[in-house]
């Protein structure tokens, strides 16, 4: 198991990293397939830590995170 620092280190890592639906090969090229499965890895191992990664963002920057409608 990661220690805490490392994990923040990711998730902040994580919240530059492009959306999924950000990645194409018009913008990405031939590397499109490799930064997908890259951005795949990194969900993967935030969530095996029981860490959300759709709520990363919010978690790091909550002052630009939108007000939920719920």
């Amino acid at each position: 198991m990661a220690d805490e620092d490392t994990l923040q280190a990711l998730k902040i890592a994580f919240t530059f990293m492009p959306q999924p639906v950000e990645v194409t090969k018009y913008e990405y090229g031939e590397r499109a397939d490799l930064v997908l499965s890259q951005i795949n890895f990194v969900r993967e191992v935030l969530a095996s830590h029981g860490i959300d990664p759709d709520e990363v963002s919010g978690d790091i920057n909550p002052d630009l995170t939108p007000n939920s409608c719920y």
